[in-house]
């Protein structure tokens, strides 16, 4: 399936989670240790906010595989936000083009996905006909992940995200077992709309794929007063991954089954996730 990274705290550069840790984003495209594939190379996208506050998100996606995109490297070293999504595709099935890369985007929201909805070609005509029908020409590509998004902001993902996302695993559990599909959803899953972020980690099967947040950095920096890169981070600076990007003991805590995050300003938040019918 795929890989994925969430971040919102001090400003970096792209390539400080992308491409500099031991097992940053870049070496799981190669060698995942945690996922369905070893290799994720069915594409790869990148979408971030800019430092002087939230705005529509700029996006770049590509095709081919992330470990050689030039211009991922390009990117990645001179650009620095804030808050950003990315994001390293193994395909399901289907195609490989440039339309089906996450994140996607509508407006200043940006989504991405881990995971599938099972027999989803024979779903697929059920679940699109229930997209409001003025969110469809915006549909531009061939995935679940992106049926998943349009049916969440159908179902209010910008007033309550967390409600919206739940009546949409409701729905496409419902239509799933109408055809007979026992298991219908994977999903981990992060979207923002540039000031928060909200997470998601659940299956129809209850064996979700992995997914770990990072330990609060006021701790990590108390256990390791040494670590300048801690040092630099501000209180509010959080992550959400995956699989981990290193090996720093205590700084990834695993997300629960069935459960949703919010990384916001403040308190972060934890809860329990279940789908609801719309």
């Amino acid at each position: 399936m795929c890989r994925w990274l969430a971040y919102s705290g001090t400003p970096i550069r792209l390539e400080e989670l992308l491409y500099k840790p031991r097992f940053s984003l870049i070496d799981q495209s190669m060698h995942s240790r945690l996922g369905v594939e070893t290799t994720n190379g069915d594409g790869f996208g990148v979408g971030w906010y800019p430092v002087d506050g939230p705005a529509e998100p700029a996006l770049l996606r590509g095709v081919g595989p992330a470990w050689s995109d030039a211009n991922l490297r390009e990117l990645a070293r001179s650009t620095m936000s804030p808050l950003f999504l990315a994001h390293i595709r193994a395909s399901t099935g289907t195609a490989v083009q440039q339309t089906n890369c996450h994140p996607f985007r509508y407006g200043s929201w940006l989504w991405q996905h881990n995971g599938s909805i099972h027999d989803f070609a024979r779903l697929k005509r059920d679940l699109v006909l229930a997209v409001d029908p003025e969110l469809y020409p915006s549909m531009v590509g061939s995935t679940d992940s992106e049926v998943m998004f349009y049916l969440a902001l159908t179902f209010g993902l910008r007033d309550r995200p967390i409600a919206a996302v739940e009546r949409m695993a409701g729905l496409v559990e419902s239509v799933g077992r109408a055809y007979g599909v026992p298991h219908p959803l994977q999903m981990t899953i992060a979207t923002t709309d540039g000031d928060r972020i909200w997470c998601v980690r659940y299956s129809s099967e209850g064996h979700s794929r992995s997914l770990f947040y990072s330990t609060e950095t006021t701790a990590l920096q108390t256990m390791y007063p040494e670590n300048r890169q801690l040092a630099r981070l501000s209180d509010e600076t959080r992550l959400v991954v995956s699989e981990p990007l290193g090996e720093l003991e205590g700084a990834w805590q695993p997300v629960p089954e069935s459960s949703y995050g919010v990384i916001q300003k403040g308190e972060d938040e934890l809860g329990h996730f279940e789908p609801a019918v719309p």
